[in-house]
C-alpha cells in the first residue's frame, strides 16, 4: 500500500500545472503636446499602444504600465523632441515642422508641394528612407531617441472669402499660410500672411488676409468655412509631420521582447494613420459642405483646373534646390536625401507634378 500510494501522490505531482511565472510589469510615460482628439495622438492610444499591449499578451512576459500625460500635462508643442530626447518623457509624439534647426531634412516634404497626395504612401517612402538613409536616421538618433512611428497630413488646399476663378487670380491675394507653407504662394502673386489655426479665422473676418492655405482636418474645426465658403479643391500635397519616439536610455533598457512588440506596433501605427489621414480629408470636405450648405454664401469646392495646378507649380522658383543647397552649405546631404525621397514616391507609382530632383 505504501508503494501504491507513492505512486499515486507522484503521479497527482506530475499532472499538477506548474506554477506561473510572475508577469513583469514596465512602467512608461507616453506624452504629447496636443489632446487626444487629435487623431495622430489619439491613435497612439488606440493604435500604437493598444497593439503594444495585444502583442505582449500572448506571451504575457510582459506588461507595460502606461502613465498618460496627454495634452500638453508635461510639455508644450515647442518642446516636443527635447522633452523625449531628456527623458521627461518616455515616449512622445515629435513636431518635426516646429524643429526645422534640429532636423532639417524632416523638413523636405515641405519644399516639394504637388509631389503627392497620398499620405500613406509618403509615409511609406519616409519608413524606407529612415531604413536606408543614414544622414536621416542620424538626424533623428542623434537627439538621445529611436523613432517608433511616423505622422503626416492631409493634402493642402485654398479656403477663400470670394470665388477663386483661376490660377490667375491669385495674382495681388493675402492668402494666411502656416510658416513654411508661405513658400507654396511664391510665384503666384499672392502674398503669404504667417498664421496658425488659431489666427485664420479672425485673418479672414477682419480683412488680414483674403483666405487660406490649410488643410481640411484643420479648416473643419476651426469653422474657417464660416468666413472662407470658397473651397478650392488644389490638392497641392501632404507633408512629413513628426514621429513617435522613444528615449533612447530607456529603449535600451527594455527586453528584446518588448522592443519587437513596439516596433512592430509602430509599424501597425504609420500605416493605420496614412490611411486615416485620407479618409479623413475626404470627410472633413464632406462635413463642411454640409454644415456650410445653408450659411449665406454657402460653402462651395471647386476643384482647381489641371492646367491652373500646372501653372501654379511652375511658376514656383525651384524651393527644393534652394532648400538643399542651403544645407549642403552647411555640410547637410540634403540633396541625395532629396534626390532619394523622389524617387522613393515615383517608384511607389506617384507622378510629382514637378520633379524636385532634377537641376541638383
Amino acid at each position: 500500500m505504501k508503494i501504491l500510494k507513492g505512486i499515486v501522490t507522484a503521479a497527482v505531482m506530475m499532472a499538477a500545472p506548474a506554477p506561473l511565472l510572475a508577469q513583469e510589469v514596465i512602467p512608461l510615460t507616453v506624452a504629447s503636446s496636443h489632446p487626444t482628439v487629435i487623431p495622430w495622438v489619439g491613435m497612439i492610444q488606440t493604435h500604437f499602444m493598444a497593439r503594444t499591449d495585444e502583442i505582449l499578451a500572448a506571451t504575457g512576459t510582459y506588461q507595460i504600465q502606461w502613465n498618460e500625460a496627454f495634452g500638453g500635462q508635461l510639455y508644450k508643442a515647442n518642446a516636443t523632441l527635447t522633452s523625449v530626447e531628456e527623458g521627461i518623457t518616455d515616449i512622445g509624439w515629435v513636431f518635426s515642422f516646429l524643429e526645422a534647426a534640429k532636423l532639417p531634412l524632416s523638413q523636405g516634404s515641405s519644399y516639394t508641394p504637388f509631389a503627392t497626395n497620398n499620405p500613406a504612401l509618403q509615409l511609406s517612402v519616409m519608413q524606407d528612407l529612415l531604413a536606408t538613409n543614414e544622414a536621416f536616421l542620424e538626424e533623428w538618433e542623434s537627439h538621445n531617441l529611436k523613432v517608433l512611428g511616423l505622422t503626416g497630413t492631409d493634402s493642402y488646399d485654398v479656403y477663400t472669402k470670394e470665388p477663386l476663378d483661376s490660377f490667375a487670380a491669385l495674382d495681388g491675394m493675402k492668402l494666411s499660410a502656416p510658416g513654411v507653407l508661405g513658400n507654396w504662394l511664391r510665384g503666384t502673386g499672392a502674398n503669404a500672411v504667417d498664421g496658425a489655426l488659431t489666427t485664420f479665422y479672425t485673418d479672414v473676418q477682419t480683412g488680414v488676409s483674403d483666405g487660406v492655405l490649410s488643410l481640411a482636418l484643420g479648416m473643419l474645426p476651426a469653422k474657417i468655412y464660416e468666413v472662407a465658403p470658397y473651397i478650392t479643391q488644389v490638392n497641392m500635397g501632404v507633408a512629413f509631420s513628426g514621429a513617435i519616439a522613444i528615449n533612447r536610455d530607456t529603449w535600451d533598457g527594455l527586453p528584446p521582447e518588448v522592443q519587437n512588440a513596439m516596433v512592430e506596433a509602430g509599424q501597425y501605427y504609420t500605416k493605420s494613420h496614412g490611411e486615416d489621414l485620407l479618409l479623413r480629408h475626404e470627410a472633413a470636405i464632406r462635413k463642411m459642405l454640409e454644415i456650410g450648405a445653408d450659411q449665406n454664401p454657402p460653402v462651395t469646392l471647386t476643384p482647381m483646373e489641371e492646367a491652373d495646378r500646372e501653372a501654379w507649380v511652375n511658376a514656383m522658383p525651384n524651393l527644393a534646390k534652394e532648400w538643399a543647397d542651403a544645407l549642403e552649405a552647411k555640410g547637410v546631404p540634403a540633396s541625395a536625401y532629396l534626390q532619394a525621397y523622389m524617387d522613393g514616391l515615383r517608384k511607389r507609382g506617384e507622378t510629382p507634378l514637378r520633379n524636385w530632383d532634377e537641376g541638383l
